[in-house]
């Protein structure tokens, strides 16, 4: 939706005022709320993420424990045995944070469902957007959930209801 700001931006830049041009917005974040399969692929989402959020918080109390009976007994092991288990506790750190790239980084799990559940959702809307362009003539459409700088807009020009109509939801 970023894209959409930036684009209609850019247009209106190089339309200049001369030319009267026909201006809408919509609010994804209202047609998005409004969509029943978004908000069940969100929920869907937030119990993917719950759960491995608590699967990574115990193997850190795992490694907390490790830790902490290491500091009991350190007093007791001999420099080899105290390397190891120092090395032991590095190592279980170190894929419990892989483990955490792995559901959470940038190109994790998580980010993988939610491109797999959500974006066709978000194509939809950006498809239906574009048609709607077309079919009332507008030179850009405004996205005002995406924090476009809008300090005024007329709610007759706010195509976010027809989007989802478009779209075979109701609102």
């Amino acid at each position: 939706m970023k894209k959409i700001a930036a684009i209609a931006t850019s247009l209106f830049l190089f339309t200049g005022l001369a030319v009267a041009q026909k201006f809408a917005f919509v609010d994804t974040e209202y047609i998005l709320t409004n969509i029943p399969s978004y908000n069940a692929a969100q929920e869907e989402l937030n119990k993917i993420s719950e759960g491995w959020e608590a699967e990574i918080a115990a193997e850190y109390e795992t490694i907390e424990n490790m830790y902490k009976t290491y500091q009991s007994e350190r007093v007791l092991l001999t420099d080899e045995m105290k390397r190891q288990r120092e090395e032991e506790i590095m190592n279980k750190e170190k894929e419990v944070k892989e483990l955490q790239a792995k559901y959470f980084g940038p190109e994790g799990d998580l980010a993988k469902k939610r491109e797999e559940l959500v974006k066709p959702i978000q194509d939809a809307i950006y498809t239906t957007v574009k048609e709607l362009s077309a079919e009332g003539s507008y030179a850009v459409i405004f996205d005002t959930a995406s924090g476009a700088s809008i300090l005024y807009s007329n709610p007759r020009y706010d195509l976010s209801d027809e989007v989802l109509k478009k779209l075979g939801y109701k609102n």
